[in-house]
């Protein structure tokens, strides 16, 4: 699907393209049946001109902490596959993880991108982020940029805290990012370029919208109205929005459209994916009727736990526990492992000291906790995490794709995709179409040399 348009997107003049993060690679080999790295080698064939660049949290695999072993050679391995750029995040906006992040991008030769995540609750005041800029521009990087996640600012937030970050980024350039599931997304990128930011975050139509970024056309079309000019090539990217539309279509895929304003997200805060997934899950547990009530005590649990940001991991956490005391009917009767280990400090000291005593104590009245509090964060060597997920013959491209994605379900990936391969491991015409024909929905064949191209698209029932 990308890589028939990727040459057009190098020619669109943009400032970079982002091409991973670290927790796709699960969806990629599991969902997809595709190796990560090849994506981004296959791309970066065709992508010349503009850095390709990735996202990059706290740790590797969201949900666990990452051994220093294993971040090492990531590090090593996606400098070496071309990832010239990484946009850098800390689910807490914690300085000293920051100052890890960016030494380790730069260490490899990346050009760091800072996240100053935004969020709305008591505690996320100007002095917060006034602060916190302060800091960040004390690092080595190329840029910071605003990251809004929840989709929670408004027009009115944005003009209040733009100039504020500003004020304290001592001129190191800004990017701003946000989401579109408030409906509110386009306009606040409108009045950060009306304040002085010349790089935002957009998707291109199909992608952006609904829970995505604001379109780039729409923003290129309204920023030229107020008198702005744009780098890119507004064709390059009108051809790449008609590839996508198709392939959307024929593979039965939604299509982004813009959302209504919804003043409940500004309450509860849940990710769009996630509210997606909760409503999945319950209703497959015969709970769909419970969806609003578990919303609601999402904003209960945020506010116990002392208003962690929204994002990965933490919206997991608390959008579970949330589940869970719906569910059984009486708060914190059950908690998960990861509540308890928040609880006692695993994931920051910062993120612990301001939860609320009470909840607090309730958490760790409990014997799991004694246990838990007694666990170190494994440190295993390079050499014993190659036993653990295969032999020491495993190039390091593979032990981390394994680590990440599933010892399991790797090997099963590269035993499907083997099955459409020659024996040279080249594709063959014979591989491909056995290929085609284990596809659950239909498919289409994209045949491109020179100039000229065909799209051979299959129909539902064929």
């Amino acid at each position: 699907m990308m890589l028939a348009v990727a040459s057009y997107m190098d020619e669109a003049g943009f400032v970079a393209i982002e091409i991973l993060a670290t927790n796709f690679d699960k969806k990629i080999v599991r969902e997809l049946g595709e190796d990560s790295w090849e994506r981004i080698d296959l791309v970066g064939e065709r992508v010349k001109k503009t850095p390709l660049r990735m996202i990059r949290s706290r740790y590797l695999a969201a949900f666990q902490i990452t051994p220093l072993s294993i971040d090492e050679i990531w590090w090593k391995r996606i400098a070496a596959h071309g990832i010239r750029e990484a946009r850098l995040a800390d689910p807490s906006n914690t300085v000293a993880r920051w100052r890890y992040l960016v030494g380790q991008a730069r260490k490899v030769g990346i050009a760091p991108i800072l996240n100053l995540i935004y969020t709305y609750s008591p505690k996320h005041t100007d002095e917060y982020y006034a602060e916190k800029a302060r800091e960040a521009a004390k690092l080595d990087v190329v840029r910071i940029c605003i990251k809004d996640p929840g989709s929670l600012l408004t027009p009115e937030r944005t003009r209040t805290l733009v100039p504020v970050v500003l004020k304290n980024v001592n001129g190191i350039p800004l990017e701003f990012h946000t989401h579109c599931h408030t409906g509110l997304g386009p306009l606040c990128c409108l009045e950060a370029i009306k304040l002085g930011i010349r790089h935002i975050n957009t998707a291109i139509p199909p992608l952006a919208d609904g829970s995505s970024n604001p379109s780039i056309l729409n923003i290129v079309k309204n920023a030229r109205a107020l008198g702005y000019s744009s780098s890119v090539d507004e064709d390059a990217i009108k051809a790449v929005e008609k590839h996508l539309t198709s392939v959307a279509i024929q593979e039965g895929l939604p299509l982004g459209v813009p959302a209504p304003y919804d003043h409940e997200q500004f309450i509860h805060q849940v990710p769009g994916g996630m509210i997606s997934n909760l409503r999945h899950q319950l209703a497959s547990a015969g709970l769909g009727n419970k969806l609003d009530e578990v919303l609601k005590e999402t904003a209960r649990v945020r506010e116990d736990l002392g208003y962690p940001i929204m994002v990965t991991p933490y919206s997991q956490y608390v959008g579970v526990q949330a589940a869970i005391n719906v569910v059984a009917g009486e708060r914190y009767k059950t908690v998960t492992d990861e509540i308890i280990q928040y609880a006692l400090g695993h994931w920051g000291e910062e993120e612990s000291d301001a939860i609320d005593p009470t909840i607090k104590d309730v958490i760790l009245r409990r014997s799991r906790a004694d246990e838990l509090a007694r666990w170190q964060p494994p440190q295993p060597t390079l050499a014993e995490m190659r036993e653990q997920y295969g032999d020491s013959n495993i190039s390091d491209d593979e032990l981390l794709l394994r680590y990440v994605a599933g010892k399991e379900e790797v090997i099963t990936m590269r035993a499907e995709r083997s099955q459409s391969r020659s024996s040279d491991g080249t594709r063959d015409l014979q591989g491909l179409i056995n290929g085609l024909t284990r596809q659950k929905r239909p498919a289409y064949v994209y045949v491109r040399k020179g100039a000229g191209s065909v799209l051979i698209a299959g129909k539902e029932g064929n």
